[in-house]
């Protein structure tokens, strides 16, 4: 077992510098990690880029969203060395924004291309290892906040949260993320079921407060996401 991991070992945990806190919209508070840093623990890893790793573009396209806005996706296939051989295809899908509604109007990208590319790179490198200790949601002092205390459980004889919990469990996600109350809605009946609990019940209330738990399950949201088989559309 302890060599089957030895790759995955080597790669999950990335350096304090590689990390960095999103500072606004609906990614508010979760933890980006360097794209240049995934290249440089894969080359560490397994030999320059070309050599030892590799990758082809399947293809891109783009898909509509709502008020206007547009999507841009990439499908890429990732390859390693492993005793001179290279391995079979690692498949990975990713997104990034063509245009986007800002504040200020629509907002136009000459990298979405590239960006979803740097997604769908980072998708399939996850599944080898890269990063894993994020993506896991594991608390780690070198890039996690130490959370406070966590309230206590209030239990009111129907094994509910109370609705003052509830509440402040709404305010972090409108608040902190930018997210509508059906957004926060979809996200907590997702984790319910992860948990086999209903999304009212008192435990829920541990698992989204404080707002450090908000944000790890969020980030374990937008995770579940993002790897959602996108509806296939041919590019116009």
């Amino acid at each position: 077992m302890a060599e089957k991991m030895e790759v995955w070992n080597a790669l999950k945990t990335p350096p304090a510098s590689a990390l960095k806190k999103i500072g606004g919209g609906r990614l508010k508070g979760m933890t980006d990690i360097s794209p240049q840093w995934r290249y440089q623990i894969m080359t560490e890893q397994f030999g320059m880029c070309g050599v030892g790793w590799k990758y082809d573009i399947v293809r891109t396209w783009s898909e509509l969203g709502s008020d206007g806005q547009i999507f841009a996706f990439a499908e890429i296939k990732l390859y390693i060395m492993d005793s001179a051989v290279w391995s079979d295809a690692i498949p990975g899908v990713g997104g990034s924004m063509l245009v986007e509604k800002e504040t200020k109007g629509m907002h136009s990208s000459d990298e979405g291309y590239k960006m979803a590319i740097t997604d769908a790179l980072s998708v399939a490198m996850k599944m080898i290892g890269v990063a894993a200790d994020i993506y896991m949601g594991l608390s780690d002092s070198k890039y996690k906040s130490t959370p406070r205390d966590k309230p206590k459980d209030p239990g009111d004889g129907n094994n509910e949260m109370s609705s003052k919990q509830w509440n402040f469990i709404k305010s972090i996600g409108v608040k902190a993320h930018e997210l509508t109350e059906k957004e926060i809605v979809d996200m907590v009946k997702w984790k319910a079921e992860q948990e086999n609990l209903s999304p009212r019940h008192w435990k829920m209330s541990k698992l989204l407060l404080p707002e450090e738990n908000f944000a790890d399950v969020f980030m374990e949201y937008n995770e579940h996401m993002s790897n959602a088989e996108p509806e296939l559309k041919e590019p116009f």
